[in-house]
């Protein structure tokens, strides 16, 4: 009995092991947001950007890396963000935007975000940060409160499998955000209007 647990336990974290393995390194936390319109990941090798584009069509990247924080959630620099902006400019028909975020968004990287999905020809977008688990997650889950009605708890259970002890848990300040936001057609009271 104890050898079947043992074999059994084995064999979901050697699939577990397998499964990130192969999302989070191999595909780079690539993820369906909206299918056909609205994709995330993390860092894409700039060799391997126009490979991703193909297949989902892709036409603006949205790159919400900041080169001047570094620290574990945002180690990325200035010259991996220009050698990514250098690859994408030699794909026909592809915007790159560059929205220097934080881990929140403020209203300076809130507005720059949802005017360029305001903008109909922007799509499909994909957007990543550094990780694909962070930024790229919370203006996925901005877009889907903006865009396609969710409500903050429908776009919040998105953001991972399970909140509980997550960085989108509630009393964190990712979560938290989420839980508060409000979107533009709450007019006064959107988190735009709101923010500094």
């Amino acid at each position: 009995m104890i050898k079947k647990i043992s074999l059994a336990f084995t064999s979901v974290v050697l699939a577990f092991g397998f499964y990130y393995l192969y999302s989070v390194v191999l595909n780079y936390n690539f993820k369906t947001i909206t299918d056909g319109k609205v994709y995330k990941s993390g860092v894409i090798p700039p060799q391997k950007i126009e490979d991703y584009v193909k297949k989902y069509n892709i036409k603006t990247i949205i790159d919400l890396r900041h080169g001047g924080l570094h620290d574990k959630d945002n180690p990325g620099t200035y010259s991996e963000i220009g050698q990514e902006k250098e690859a994408v400019s030699k794909i026909d028909g592809v915007k790159w935007v560059h929205i220097a975020s934080g881990q929140v968004p403020n209203k300076e990287t809130l507005t720059k975000f949802l005017k360029t999905l305001d903008d109909n020809s922007s799509y499909p977008v994909l957007i990543h940060c550094y990780h694909g688990a962070g930024r790229a997650v919370i203006y996925s889950a901005i877009y889907k409160i903006e865009y396609e009605g969710f409500n903050d708890e429908e776009a919040r259970s998105l953001t991972r499998p399970v909140l509980w002890n997550s960085t989108f848990d509630k009393g964190t300040q990712k979560g938290d955000f989420l839980i508060n936001y409000k979107p533009r057609r709450d007019g006064d009271k959107a988190t735009i209007n709101l923010l500094k």
